[in-house]
C-alpha cells in the first residue's frame, strides 16, 4: 500500500476549514496533518510537518488580501515539492495569474464552491502532488471570455504547440529549448510569435505567459472526451 498524501490545510473561517478538512479526511489516500487559520502559522506548520501538498485560502490574516498566494510562493520557494491548491471565493482571473506566474506544475486554483464536491478537490490535491496542475474551469472559462471571444489556437504552428505545452509544464524558455533542441533565442522568439497569435498584447497586469498557459489548458479540456 502506496503511503497516504499528508496536507495542511489553511483558512481563517472555521467552517471552511473544517469543511476542507472533513472533505479531504473522507479519502482513504489522504491524511490532513495541520489545521491552521492563518498565513504566518502556515509556512510555520509546513517547515515542521513537510507536507505533501497545502490546502490554502487567499485571504488571510495578517493582511487578509492574497496573503494565501504569498505565502504559498513562499512555501514552494523553500520547498519546491510541496503542491499547492489555493480555494478562492473569488472567480477574478487575475488572482489565478498571480499564483500561477512562475509555472503551473503541482498548482492549483478552485473555487471554494468544490468544496461540496470531495473528489474534485481530493482529484487537485492527487494532481498537484503528482507535479500536475488543476485550474477551475469557470476561472479558465472567465479569463478566456475577457481576453478573446473565440480561440485562435488553431492559427499555431506544430512548433509553437509544442513550446506552448512545455511552458503549461511549468518549464523556462532554457529548458524548453534544451527539451526540443533549439537555442533559447529560438524559443523566445517562438513564445513571442505565439502571444501575438493569441493576441495577448503588454498590457498592465497581464502576465502573458499565464494567459497564454490557461489559454493553452481550456483548449485541452475542451478537447477531452465527455
Amino acid at each position: 500500500m502506496s503511503a497516504r498524501i499528508r496536507a495542511v490545510v489553511a483558512d481563517d473561517h472555521y467552517l471552511v476549514r473544517e469543511g476542507v478538512r472533513r472533505a479531504l479526511s473522507s479519502c482513504p489516500d489522504i491524511e490532513v496533518v495541520a489545521v491552521v487559520g492563518d498565513a504566518a502559522e502556515l509556512e510555520l506548520v509546513v517547515d515542521r510537518e513537510l507536507p505533501d501538498v497545502v490546502v490554502t485560502d487567499i485571504r488571510m490574516p495578517p493582511g487578509r488580501a492574497t496573503d494565501g498566494i504569498d505565502a504559498a510562493h513562499r512555501i514552494r520557494g523553500r520547498h519546491p515539492r510541496t503542491g499547492v491548491v489555493v480555494l478562492s471565493q473569488y472567480n477574478e482571473a487575475a488572482y489565478a495569474m498571480s499564483l500561477f506566474e512562475s509555472g503551473t506544475a503541482g498548482m492549483a486554483y478552485l473555487l471554494k464552491e468544490r468544496i461540496g464536491d470531495p473528489e474534485t478537490l481530493a482529484d487537485a490535491v492527487r494532481a498537484v502532488v503528482a507535479g500536475g496542475s488543476r485550474i477551475d474551469p469557470d476561472v479558465v472559462d472567465s479569463l478566456v471570455r475577457t481576453r478573446r471571444p473565440s480561440s485562435p489556437l488553431a492559427a499555431l504552428s506544430d512548433r509553437e504547440r509544442a513550446v506552448l505545452a512545455l511552458m503549461a509544464q511549468g518549464a523556462a524558455n532554457a529548458v524548453i529549448g534544451d527539451r526540443l533542441h533549439l537555442s533559447e533565442s529560438s524559443i523566445e522568439k517562438y513564445v513571442s510569435s505565439l502571444f501575438s497569435k493569441l493576441g495577448l498584447s503588454e498590457e498592465p497586469g497581464v502576465h502573458r505567459r499565464v494567459a497564454a498557459v490557461l489559454a493553452y489548458l481550456d483548449a485541452q479540456s475542451s478537447a477531452d472526451p465527455a
